[in-house]
């Protein structure tokens, strides 16, 4: 599908004119908006046409990225002076460092006034959610690839994060 794809969509939504009263729901317009969606990988989207309006979303499963190969890091545990100091992005991955799978902002909480998802000590277990990632106003949960011991979080809360950044580290 191309751009003259989604544009024809959009006349599609117009319905020939008629009142938006009598407007019906083109269903092969969604249909096709949500093959675009999956050839894609977008998880929305939207097309306007005479002030007519479909969009179409999808929420994706929760994401779990895991790199390394490279020598154990040192753990370093948090204090209160560096949550101010912006944390460092690491070149080489330590085994058992999960890594961002996007970019975005990284919350460690699932809310500002709650308590983080996990903290250095703690003890998960696969699929337990380690923090979250949004990306284009999406909440991302990224999950533990693996059980383990939380040694270390590279990174602070409500921060930008890029793609392939370390985020934590389980042993």
């Amino acid at each position: 599908m191309n751009i003259k794809d989604v544009k024809e969509l959009g006349a599609r939504l117009s319905n020939g004119g008629k009142s938006k009263a009598n407007m019906a729901i083109d269903s092969g317009a969604v249909r096709e908006l949500a093959e675009l969606l999956a050839e894609t990988g977008l998880t929305e989207i939207e097309v306007e046409h005479n002030g007519q309006r479909i969009r179409v979303s999808r929420q994706l499963s929760p994401i779990a990225h895991v790199e390394g190969h490279a020598p154990n890091a040192a753990p370093i545990a948090p204090n209160a002076a560096a949550a101010d100091a912006p944390a460092p992005k690491r070149e080489g991955h330590s085994a058992g460092t999960v890594t961002s799978p996007m970019v975005g902002t990284v919350y460690l909480a699932p809310e500002p006034s709650k308590p983080p998802f996990v903290k250095v000590g703690d003890v998960v277990k696969e699929g337990d959610t380690l923090l979250i990632v949004e990306a284009m106003k999406t909440m991302n949960p990224i999950l533990a690839p693996r059980g383990g011991t939380i040694s270390e979080i590279c990174i602070h809360d409500a921060q930008p994060i890029e793609f392939g950044q370390a985020l934590l580290i389980i042993n």
